[in-house]
Formats: C-alpha cells, structure tokens, sequence
C-alpha cells in the first residue's frame, strides 16, 4: 500500500484501534524549507559510523547515525527549529531526537519496535523525512499480521503510537533502486534519566 498521489491536505491513518495507530501526513514542511533542512543537517551534523554485535560477530550498521536531547545546549540550530516545528504540529512535547542518515539504497535499517525502557509511557513517536524518499515498511507481529508499506516523501511526518511498539515492527528496507541520501529526525519523549539512542560501538566520524 502507497499514498503517493492520494491525497493531499489530510492525514493517511493506517490504523487506529487497539493495537495502535499510525498516520502519515504529507508535505508538512514546504519543500524549500525541508530541502534548506536536509542540506544543512547533511553538511553540519558530525555523523557517526557504528557497529553492532550480531550472529556472533561485529557488523557495521548500514547507515549513519546521531542523536541529541532537544534541550541540550549545543544543539544545532535547524534540529532546534524542526523540533519546535513538530511539537507545535503534534502537540507532543518531544525532548530528543535521533537522527538517521540513510547514504543510498544500500543503507537500511532491520525491522524493530523501539525499546520501551527508553519511551515515557504513552508517549508517541514522530519520523520527519527530508532528502530522498524511502519505503517504511510496517508489520504486525500477531493475528490479523497486518502489513503496510509507506513512500515516506521529504517534509512528511509519520506518527506512531506508544501502543504500535508491542505490536508492529517497523523498517526501511534495501533497494536497488537509485535513490538519494534521506535523513530520518525520529523524535521521542524520553523518561526522567534516560539516554536516548541504541548503544553500538562507534568506529569512526565521518564529516
């Protein structure tokens, strides 16, 4: 299932019940806008290169990573803009963002539910997009398995419910497509002494 070319001012709801609810809304942002976002976020933000253990073995994670509480001091000015953006759009007072940059169709990210330790209960999480689009794919994990996929277009903004973590798992897959750069701004409220973002080794800093 795509959205592309559905519609226009209103938001996509894929589900809405008792196992959660997600909503996708296009063209949030105006493109000049998300585009001055995605270059400067591109440029300026000291993007990290990390591995993980898996199978045995260290593997390098197929995308770059960073994050920041959105009350730290030195938080880069356009995170801190986007950030106001999105708690005004939602209503949601999100206090971290994790930032994900994904260089091509090669880099990805593994089906996942967040880890609920690092979520203030009921709380829902937002994806902005901006650069290329990606496919999300959504998986319900028990009866009636649901499955969605979503073109996640540069400006839009997908919601998810603190509830779609015990129940769906969610990722961007590979593709063989040629496809751009995309940074993913996932925005979270975080509980009362937590650190944001899933602890891998970092190897290397890339500009």
């Amino acid at each position: 299932m795509t959205q592309r070319g559905l519609f226009a001012a209103e938001p996509l709801v894929l589900v809405d019940d008792e196992h959660g609810r997600f909503a996708y809304e296009p063209g949030l942002i105006d493109p000049a806008r998300a585009a001055a976002w995605f270059e400067s976020l591109l440029a300026e933000i000291p993007w990290e290169a990390q591995r993980r253990a898996m199978y045995g073995r260290e593997v390098a994670v197929p995308r770059l990573v960073q994050h920041y509480a959105l009350d730290a001091p030195a938080l880069p000015a356009v995170l801190g803009e986007a950030g106001r953006e999105v708690v005004a759009l939602t209503g949601v007072p999100f206090t971290s963002v994790g930032l994900n940059l994904y260089r091509d169709g090669r880099d990805s990210v593994a089906p996942h539910n967040d880890h609920l330790e690092e979520l203030a209960e009921g709380a829902p999480i937002a994806l902005l997009s901006l650069g290329a689009t990606r496919r999300m794919s959504l998986r319900e994990r028990e009866a009636p398995k649901r499955a969605f996929d979503i073109d996640l277009e540069p400006g839009s903004l997908l919601t998810m419910s603190y509830v779609t973590q015990f129940h769906y798992d969610h990722g961007i897959p590979k593709t063989r497509a040629a496809v751009g750069p995309r940074i993913s701004l996932a925005f979270r409220v975080r509980p009362d002494g937590k650190a944001g973002g899933r602890r891998y080794v970092t190897r290397s800093s890339p500009a």
